[in-house]
């Protein structure tokens, strides 16, 4: 798999990593037996970068992780996790003894005496302004608790907003093929400032796979039914904020660009993975086979004009008047 520098960091990665959400909960229900094999798929398919958080069942998603790490020592892996989210999203909690509780709470979960990356999970807005907030992540790489850190955003405004920091590592952001604001400002600036670009939610949870239609219905424990309006979290983080009936419309025109042989999801990604400044993205997957699927997307060739332009077309005729200015 081709690798890419993971921002600040310095670390090379494989450019089609693992988003772990799912093997901790809000994606309807996954085994632990059927989560190990999903990593150890997305490993053997060469992925090395697997991001995940600790509010992701509640450390479950971590814990999973840590045993992957004991299994697999030469696999070379590189894991992200988020903090913030277990507390109340309130800025005055965003402290260096919260830092230290959090990242101590993940270094036990994974296993591991120095996290990778940690990222601040898409924390308040106040917050990526907060020169006390940057001090305090300063002090965890000083202490050795973090090699490096990060921000995950909603907005492309606080995207920039942390670029500007000298310390932050990487930013992760919403980015597919029905969200291309960042594609504007977001990524130009982060690969000025040699900043890394994690691309999650790159299938539109699920959208930008092909396999919905109009008849498919989610179990209530997936954040796809009970998040449909941001009624647990930002709309944001299911469909990437658009209308299911709209974004079934979309990947229905995108299929039209698929080229033989290819699948609809793996399409997708390497849309994602052709734009200029990304360093990872982190596609989910709930089994085995969906982790090797979307693995095989590094290997295809950069789509062609045509399908750019018809993903820029589609997006300007049914997505922006939804997400552009709201994120």
């Amino acid at each position: 798999m081709q690798n890419r520098t993971l921002g600040r960091t310095g670390r090379k990665v494989g450019v089609v990593g693992l988003g772990a959400w799912q093997l901790g909960g809000d994606w309807g229900e996954v085994s632990d037996g059927d989560a190990l094999a999903t990593l150890s798929a997305a490993v053997d398919a060469g992925v090395t970068f697997i991001d995940t958080a600790d509010v992701y069942g509640d450390g479950r998603s971590e814990q999973i992780i840590g045993r992957l790490l004991r299994e697999r020592p030469e696999a070379g892996l590189t894991v992200a996790t988020k903090m913030g989210r277990r507390a109340p999203l309130d800025p005055a909690l965003y402290t260096p003894e919260n830092f230290r509780a959090w990242t101590d709470r993940s270094r036990r979960n994974l296993g591991v005496e120095t996290l990778d990356l940690v990222q601040l999970h898409c924390p308040p807005p106040a917050v990526y302004s907060s020169d006390a907030v940057y001090e305090g992540l300063d002090a965890l790489v000083h202490e050795g608790r973090v090699a490096a850190y990060g921000v995950s955003v909603e907005t492309c405004d606080e995207a920039l907003t942390a670029i500007a920091r000298p310390g932050v590592a990487t930013v992760q952001i919403i980015l597919n093929a029905f969200r291309l604001k960042p594609l504007e400002r977001v990524l130009p600036a982060a690969r000025a400032a040699g900043v890394g670009i994690i691309a999650r939610v790159p299938l539109a949870s699920g959208l930008l796979s092909g396999k919905y239609d109009e008849r498919t219905r989610f179990p209530g424990d997936d954040h796809r039914n009970f998040n449909r309006h941001g009624e647990a979290f930002d709309v944001g983080e299911t469909f990437s904020g658009v209308d299911f009936a709209v974004g079934l419309e979309g990947a229905r025109r995108l299929g039209s660009q698929v080229p033989e042989g290819c699948g609809m999801a793996a399409f997708a990604l390497r849309w994602v993975i052709d734009q200029p400044g990304v360093s990872a993205v982190i596609p989910g997957a709930r089994n085995a086979g969906q982790a090797r699927s979307n693995a095989s997307a590094a290997d295809l060739p950069s789509l062609s004009g045509d399908a750019q332009d018809a993903v820029r077309s589609v997006y300007d005729d049914l997505f922006r008047p939804q997400v552009h200015d709201r994120w």
